[in-house]
């Protein structure tokens, strides 16, 4: 597939229906045409905000750009749809061109406007067998055209594999593979790829919309079951554990001065939600006896009143800042892992309408790590969506360039080059909107060291992740896997333990173990490694990478029968694996590199 070309001055004739043949067509009749859907983004607030200024401007982008570009690509308009139209044209690449005009053209003309007033259009393209009827045309691929439509991101166009297919090449156009997006209402998935053309974007601005959907937390004042003289003990637990989940950035947590109100006996927790506009709420109570502390905590959903968690924490008074430090800790590892998965059930019973960019990221990861490639495919679709809804939602790039490294580490992926440059394009642009994202940092340190061999820019990374998220498991676990690629065992192994510590609960728990496992082979501790391997593979049985440690693991120490399975295992979720591949893609240093692949060939693996 090529990428498109700068548009020229005498676009080529196609083989498909033209706009004169058009007005010549029987009502019902069908006709082969490319089929371009368009829409502007954000109409509604942009009326809503400035009715009369936004009727002006799109009926100047309406006169001087779309509508004779459209002419000037020989296309015809057949429904306008108050906010988008619908048009037809000779051929794909005829309509490519023409998006890719159009957009550059509303694109300068917005170039001096704040973001909030900006005109951009959403596009997307397909080869259609439609029906047309007069002022409007059918077909089940002018549908396609108008659901990849809501896939593009502000200013973008995503167009069908059929149409890459016959588009020419262009400078200042990048195209990037979406994969396979299960679009709404069609039982086949649709393979799609997204024209975007580099420009200089305006600047990321703070915004409320980026938090939309996030789920808040207030911990209130522990209750002090023992003599008032005690109370720096609860109130010095709390101060760690909001300093603790303040640390989460899918957590939004309440100040300590919002809660000094709320210290009685009886909680009201549904009260509390109104009140303080928040999704849980934790609180507990202290109790010393002699030398010893015990504490209770309980985790709360406001809108149902229900208990999500609850736990107890006994230890010695003497040990008391290391009591704070380790109930802290345990409840980020327990309490998120927790909110996680009940968001991510709140986000799949919820109305597509009613969804926001955060609740399609919880979705998409509910599919990522099933490992199957279908699974996978819905993922990158439900991505996609929360970066149309909120293009300022950094979480959403984190996961795309984690999708894009998992495609090549899965042997999914049809272009592992592009697919790279795509990691690293999307983890950059999470770190912009939030350079102290934890989780940004640590997969654009994941991408520059997994698949570019940049151990120096990713350890700079991983090492700023940690730094800004010290509870973030990924951090630790990414920084792992660095750590191994450099031939450091035994800080492999430390970093790889603390990440499993973090995340214990977490639903990619597989992926934290194969590191360890991962780390200790490197170590040269093989049963170790065996050990975690096969913990990861009870968690994920689709886990390629997981099976290739887990199988050297067994082959170093003596389990040949046992290696073999995993060898055949592997080889009917990737039959197209082969050793030569991996071996010039891996990270690892040639030493590692090299009896890893010898005892993979022992295994079965096909070289």
């Amino acid at each position: 597939m090529a990428s498109p070309r700068e548009p020229d001055a005498s676009p080529r004739p196609g083989p498909l229906v033209g706009p004169d043949v058009l007005r010549e067509i029987v009502p019902g009749q069908r006709k082969l045409v490319a089929v371009l859907a368009a829409d502007i983004v954000g109409y509604s607030r942009l009326m809503e905000a400035d009715e009369e200024n936004t009727h002006k401007r799109v009926l100047l982008l309406r006169a001087t750009t779309i509508d004779p570009t459209i002419a000037k690509y020989r296309g015809q308009v057949i429904k306008n749809t108050g906010d988008g139209f619908l048009a037809v044209f000779d051929s794909a690449n005829d309509a490519s061109q023409c998006a890719l005009a159009i957009q550059h053209g509303a694109n300068a003309m917005s170039a001096e406007e704040p973001e909030h007033r900006l005109i951009s259009l959403r596009m997307g393209i397909n080869v259609a067998d439609a029906i047309f009827e007069r002022e409007d045309i059918y077909g089940d691929g002018v549908n396609i055209a108008a659901r990849l439509q809501t896939y593009s991101e502000p200013g973008g166009i995503v167009v069908s594999g059929a149409v890459a297919d016959q588009i020419s090449e262009q400078p200042g156009v990048s195209v990037v593979d979406f994969g396979e997006l299960h679009l709404r209402n069609l039982s086949r998935p649709v393979k799609a790829f997204g024209l975007r053309i580099e420009r200089s974007p305006h600047p990321v601005a703070d915004s409320p919309v980026r938090a939309q959907g996030r789920p808040s937390i207030v911990v209130l004042p522990f209750r002090n079951l023992a003599s008032q003289d005690d109370a720096y003990f609860a109130e010095g637990i709390v101060d760690e554990i909001i300093h603790a989940l303040s640390a989460l950035k899918e957590l939004f947590v309440i100040s300590r001065g919002s809660t000094l109100g709320y210290s009685s006996e009886i909680i009201d927790v549904r009260a509390i939600g109104r009140e303080l506009d928040v999704r849980y709420v934790l609180y507990g109570s202290v109790r010393r006896s002699g030398g010893r502390l015990r504490i209770n905590t309980e985790l709360n959903d406001t809108e149902s009143g229900n208990i999500i968690y609850s736990d107890r924490y006994e230890g010695e008074l003497s040990e008391l800042f290391a009591l704070q430090e380790q109930i802290s800790t345990r409840v980020v590892t327990t309490i998120a892992p927790h909110v996680r998965e009940w968001e991510r059930a709140r986000a799949l019973r919820k109305h597509p309408q009613n969804l926001t960019a955060y609740d399609l990221v919880l979705q998409a990861l509910s599919y990522l790590y099933r490992m199957d490639y279908d699974s996978f495919s819905r993922a990158r679709g439900l991505l996609q969506q929360a970066v149309t809804h909120d293009p300022n939602y950094a979480p959403t790039y984190s996961y795309l360039a984690y999708w894009y490294m998992f495609r090549v580490g899965q042997g999914w992926s049809t272009d592992a080059a592009a697919d790279s440059i795509e990691a690293s394009r999307n983890a950059s642009k999470a770190i912009e909107r939030d350079g102290n994202d934890a989780l940004a940092l640590a997969i654009d340190g994941h991408v520059h060291s997994y698949l570019f061999k940049d151990f120096e820019t990713a350890t700079r990374l991983l090492d700023r992740a940690i730094t800004v998220g010290p509870n973030s498991a990924m951090a630790w676990t990414m920084s792992s896997a660095t750590c191994g690629y450099l031939g450091e065992g035994p800080t492999a192994v430390l970093r790889a333990e603390h990440g499993l510590r973090l995340s214990p609960l977490d639903s990619h728990v597989f992926w934290h173990e194969h590191l360890l496992s991962q780390a200790h082979y490197i170590n040269g501790n093989f049963d170790e490694a065996a050990t975690w391997g096969w913990r990861a593979a009870k968690h994920n049985e689709r886990f390629t990478s997981n099976f290739r440690i887990l199988a050297a693991s067994l082959v170093a120490i003596g389990k040949f029968v046992e290696a073999r399975q995993i060898a055949q295992r592997h080889m009917m979720i990737d039959p197209n694996f082969h050793l030569q591949a991996w071996a010039d893609r891996t990270p690892l240093n040639a030493a590692t590199r090299d009896n890893l692949r010898q005892r993979l060939k022992a295994a079965g693996f096909p070289d």
